[in-house]
């Protein structure tokens, strides 16, 4: 009884030691995480409306078709499917580990017939059924421990479940809008492949009448030449990410339906949210402090191998054997207490809390440069979206010019006011011109796309 007393004051007196502390979040310093878009100076003043990235992705990606996909590619995706599978196997460890609190209990019967080959020998029967079990008693915290670093595991494990579900979004979504992208291209590739077909005609013409020399022929011959040469190049991109967003599917490559490219809906206005909410709304950033929690019941874990071992086991065994034969059967009891104080290990014990506390330092440092990569992640999707949207919209400008300017020198290059050379650059400028707008219009659908991963999007 004294011992037992003395054991329970111990108890108590560990849980003032920290082996029964909880892990609680460290400081983390959020100041000017998001860089302001447009000023160069100031970091981006953040409000608390709800985060962009909190949206549910149906309320982001719009397009009918493309919200096909996505549920398509989240049903059948393998990547996803695995994710699945490790959460899974993480629960049931975990189920392990919480039922390492209750008593190991083993059923072992036996039997023995024994006979002595002697005249007027008789044979012996014994028999055994013993039931034992065994009790660990946790005063110490070592298996309190294991269960919550089990637990924080499991967080981490749904953590990257997640994150390979918004990559599977965000995926589906940045080809698809790639595909809308290229088949504008080829569209304007056809129109531009159109014109310099009448502008090699017409230098044909003028050739004829003797205005032209052949060398204006040649120049306008291979100008056509080159459109269709990028139309080409086109063409096999777009084979390339139909085959690209067929494997996020799960499916062999195969033609994609798709809308237009400039009658999608995208969310113009963002919050990106205050710093803090990055740390549990994206979910790497999140397994990040998972990892760390880990770590900090690791520790728990190896400090309390320096304490005493407790067990407690007992035998209840019906058996007719207690030292000769006898019948029927008794009940067997004993019950045994015992206490393991470990000494000298080599060293393994102290090895072990350092490497533990060494490991909980390097899952700090990549909590926190997570947090810094996550903030980096944000300002680069929102300057560039802010950067396409001001080109776009100068390059707007562009065009018009340019499309008059094409208008004004053919018929100037008609009414001999203009050379070929002039003719074939104007066109030229202004494929270039409407190439260049497509491309950055793309790069806002791709922003939003990135910032929406990037604040955590698509968990829902």
């Amino acid at each position: 009884m004294n011992k037992i007393l003395i054991l329970a004051v111990g108890s108590l007196m560990m849980v003032s030691c920290g082996l029964y502390n909880k892990y609680e979040r460290p400081d983390v310093n959020t100041t000017g995480l998001i860089r302001d878009a447009v000023s160069d100076a100031d970091t981006l003043a953040l409000n608390t409306d709800p985060n962009f990235g909190q949206l549910p992705w149906r309320e982001v990606f719009t397009d009918p078709q493309l919200q096909v996909l996505i549920e398509k590619a989240l049903e059948n995706n393998t990547d996803l499917r695995n994710a699945a599978l490790n959460v899974k196997m993480m629960e049931d460890m975990l189920k392990v580990a919480k039922l390492a609190f209750l008593p190991s209990v083993a059923l072992a019967p036996q039997g023995t017939i024994s006979r002595v080959q002697t005249d007027g020998a008789t044979t012996s029967k014994t028999y055994q059924l013993p039931i034992s079990a065994s009790w660990n008693v946790d005063l110490f915290g070592n298996i309190l421990s294991q269960k919550r670093s089990t637990q924080a595991k499991l967080l981490a494990t749904k953590d990257y479940q997640v994150a390979v579900q918004t990559n599977i979004i965000c995926g589906v979504a940045n080809l698809y809008y790639t595909l809308m992208m290229l088949d504008e291209e080829l569209a304007i590739m056809t129109d531009m492949e159109q014109l310099t077909k009448e502008t090699w005609d017409m230098m044909k013409l003028q050739m004829d009448l003797g205005r032209v020399r052949s060398t204006g022929v040649q120049s306008a011959e291979s100008s056509y030449y080159g459109v269709q040469a990028q139309a080409v190049s086109l063409r096999r991109q777009v084979r390339e990410v139909e085959n690209s967003l067929s494997l996020l599917l799960n499916e062999p490559g195969h033609q994609i339906q798709r809308g237009k490219f400039y009658n999608q809906s995208l969310p113009q206005k963002f919050s990106a949210g205050v710093g803090i909410q990055l740390l549990s709304n994206r979910a790497d950033v999140h397994a990040a402090e998972m990892a760390l929690a880990q770590c900090f019941y690791d520790v728990e874990t190896a400090r309390s191998k320096f304490y005493p071992n407790i067990t407690v086991s007992g035998t209840a065994m019906f058996t007719n054997n207690l030292g000769a034969v006898v019948n029927p059967g008794k009940w067997l009891l004993s019950a045994v207490g015992s206490l393991t104080q470990p000494i000298f290990q080599h060293g393994a014990i102290v090895a072990g809390l350092k490497v533990a506390k060494a490991q909980q330092e390097q899952a700090f440092n990549t909590w926190q440069n997570t947090v810094l990569k996550a903030g980096n992640e944000v300002s680069n999707a929102l300057v560039l979206y802010n950067a396409s949207e001001e080109r776009s919209q100068l390059e707007a400008k562009q065009v018009a010019v340019l499309e008059q300017n094409v208008s004004d020198t053919q018929m100037l290059y008609k009414s001999k006011g203009a050379s070929y050379l002039e003719v074939i650059q104007a066109q030229s400028s202004l494929l270039n011109a409407r190439i260049s707008k497509v491309s950055d219009d793309f790069s806002k659908m791709q922003a939003v796309v990135n910032l929406y991963q990037a604040l955590g999007g698509g968990s829902r």
